[in-house]
């Protein structure tokens, strides 16, 4: 049984059509999306801005309400539980934030920010409280003579472990990372995302993996849904997306990826130029008439792309 179970996942906002008409229409941010994680396994969100990605862990953790779909979350319903008001937030799932210069209290200190869902959960004593703290950021690799410090006096980098630490106060068996070092230079994030994949194992957490970079994508993740104004154009592993892409939108990301060698930079803006040409002259064959992605359709194994036609997942 899957860890996280996602299906037909919907979240509608509402707003007027028209200045004087009292008509709501609905913005579909997630329009039907399903996929499931297993236990110590990543699966990565993709998309550009906009595509309901980051609405979708929201969703997940409970800070957006959903319009339909069901989530159910190591062998428990959370839609039902959420509806019927018995449940908020759950321990078993942490977050991570895409800004660790904005998603820590610059007013609080390290102690305090790491131990906040300690003190939501758990009865623990200070002295408790005060060791657990520095037992988690040992485990991030922050020393433990900073918990007395504020954010403003940590780098980049280090906050985004004080963040990671916070995830995983309450040893949760599922972390959703919110383009997690997409606010870092590109050194750190490196450091950071071997960081996490070294967390990973040693915690066996599962991860799900939001960004708009397939290139961070490809090295975190085992599965991969990518997602284009609230529906999924493409699913299936990161070998089938990578070695086998079907949809239009998905080139295009992929194409988009740096070369790191000279000599092929050339063949990729031929690429790119013969993506652009198709998306121009099929557009149909991948989006309907409001330019929203057809109904998946299976590929082979676990890939699965849009395309015109009925039926579908």
């Amino acid at each position: 049984m899957a860890l996280l179970d996602i299906k037909d996942l919907k979240v509608h906002f509402y707003g007027r059509s028209g200045l004087l008409s009292r008509k709501r229409k609905p913005f579909k941010a997630v329009d039907g999306i399903s996929f499931c994680i297993e236990e110590g396994q990543t699966y990565g969100l993709v998309g550009e801005s906009g595509s309901g990605k980051t609405t979708t862990g929201r969703a997940i953790i409970g800070l957006n309400p959903l319009t339909s779909g069901n989530i159910t979350f190591n062998g428990r319903d959370l839609t039902m539980e959420r509806r019927r008001g018995k449940i908020t937030f759950d321990r078993n799932i942490g977050m991570i934030f895409q800004d660790p210069y904005s998603s820590l209290n610059p007013k609080k200190r390290v102690l305090d920010i790491v131990a906040e869902p300690l003190r939501n959960f758990e009865r623990l004593s200070p002295k408790e409280e005060l060791a657990k703290v520095q037992q988690l950021l040992a485990q991030v690799g922050i020393s433990a003579d900073s918990i007395y410090k504020y954010p403003h006096e940590f780098s980049g980098g280090q906050r985004q472990r004080i963040g990671i630490a916070r995830a995983i106060a309450l040893k949760p068996k599922l972390i959703i990372a919110d383009e997690p070092v997409s606010a870092l230079d590109l050194s750190v994030q490196a450091q950071v995302l071997n960081f996490m994949k070294d967390i990973q194992k040693e915690l066996n957490l599962s991860y799900l993996f939001i960004s708009h970079d397939l290139g961070i994508i490809k090295h975190m993740c085992d599965q991969i849904g990518i997602m284009y104004r609230g529906r999924y154009v493409e699913q299936g592993s990161s070998d089938e997306l990578f070695s086998n892409p079907q949809h239009i939108y998905t080139k295009r990301l992929l194409s988009a990826i740096p070369v790191k060698e000279p000599s092929e930079r050339e063949k990729r803006a031929r690429e790119r130029e013969a993506i652009a040409e198709e998306f121009q002259t099929s557009y149909h064959r991948y989006f309907d008439q409001e330019g929203l992605a057809y109904p998946l359709q299976h590929i082979a194994g676990t890939h699965y792309a849009a395309a015109q036609g009925t039926g579908g997942r």
